[in-house]
């Protein structure tokens, strides 16, 4: 189905997408660090307890958080703590391209080369920030499958949305997500602000993730300079 939104007059497709690729820090998918201190069932619910109390995700999925409720956040489907982590944890009084401050995403890609597009620009600028442009860091897929009704922009590339300013492209593309919030669409298709002829998908609810796995793992090396390379692992 295509077609046009009356409220935003953005056209809207209905797709199904059987393979979309996220890439989530290596960290996040080992146990907790302080599991190896403990030794008895009861000392495991001490370290829930303790969890629970810092934990965004743990927070938002007892009674929300932010702009998130906790009826939206998804349970018994493998991996729900990533799915659910990437709408509950967000970058502090800062949004993203199709998501607030107090309410997260799961930005998605149809290829790994615009995965690693994507995470790479936004690393080297972290790495920018601190001055120091050596690092190597490693990251697991989450293939992940999506359908339904979505925003396309596939394209609109010059639509304010996906301008490469975040001051323009953020703001605009927020505007975006929020009236697809509103009319109950599942997320955003979208080209590649990094990677040419890549894909994107934002999914703006949490069950839109469907039949999370991990896949392959690839490491970037930042060696002086803001030029990364990138190998599986």
């Amino acid at each position: 189905m295509a077609g046009s939104d009356g409220a935003s007059d953005l056209p809207l497709v209905r797709e199904a997408f059987p393979r979309t690729i996220r890439l989530v820090a290596s960290a996040r998918l080992r146990e907790a660090v302080l599991m190896p201190l403990v030794d008895d069932a009861a000392e495991l619910d001490l370290l829930a307890e303790i969890e629970g109390a810092t934990s965004g995700r743990l927070i938002a999925e007892e009674r929300g958080l932010g702009g998130l409720s906790p009826d939206e956040l998804v349970h018994g489907v493998p991996h729900a703590r990533f799915i659910n982590a990437s709408f509950a944890y967000t970058k502090p009084r800062a949004v993203m391209r199709f998501n607030p401050a107090d309410r997260g995403a799961w930005y998605a890609a149809l290829g790994l080369e615009t995965c690693i597009a994507e995470v790479g620009h936004h690393l080297t600028l972290a790495l920018a920030d601190v001055g120091d442009f050596n690092a190597v860091v490693e990251y697991g897929e989450m293939l992940a499958s999506m359908s339904g009704v979505f925003v396309d922009l596939r394209e609109l590339a010059d639509h304010p949305a996906l301008d490469s300013d975040p001051a323009t492209g953020y703001a605009e593309g927020n505007a975006v997500a929020a009236r697809a919030r509103a009319d109950g669409h599942n997320g955003v298709i979208y080209p590649s602000v990094r990677h040419t002829s890549g894909t994107c998908v934002a999914a703006l609810w949490p069950n839109v993730v469907q039949s999370v796995v991990q896949g392959a793992m690839v490491r970037l090396t930042w060696s002086g300079n803001p030029e990364y390379v990138w190998e599986p692992i």
